[in-house]
């Protein structure tokens, strides 16, 4: 399948999946936590498909791998917020292990899209 625009990635496609997966797990937060861990929490996980897209729109394969890199920053941001939010009791680990498998699989999908366009072609 050729790849036309960022929505055809499955690394943006889960990278989606993850944010939108946040955004509900926030919820669970406390009201105290809106401008806080909620904010941080949440600004970052929208961060990771925003970057995945902006990369792939840019006109050179090394702003696309520097912005795949940005992207892959702000997933082991979310990541580190999840991890903080499951530790102080803001959720449960249960709550948070979908997101937590989410980062996994999306930071994968991500270093194999920098990896290929890193590699020089023979």
């Amino acid at each position: 399948m050729e790849v036309k625009s960022h929505k055809d990635l499955i690394a943006w496609q889960k990278a989606m999946d993850f944010a939108a997966g946040v955004y509900s797990l926030v919820g669970k937060f406390p009201a105290k936590e809106t401008y806080g861990l909620w904010s941080q929490l949440t600004r970052a996980a929208a961060s990771v498909p925003a970057n995945i897209a902006e990369g792939k729109a840019r006109g050179t394969t090394k702003e696309y791998a520097h912005f795949l890199s940005t992207a892959r920053g702000s997933l082991m941001e979310a990541e580190t917020h999840l991890l903080l939010a499951a530790r102080i009791g803001y959720i449960t680990d249960q709550d948070a292990a979908p997101s937590l498998a989410l980062v996994d699989e999306v930071g994968r999908l991500i270093n194999g899209i920098r990896s290929k366009l890193l590699v020089p072609i023979p």
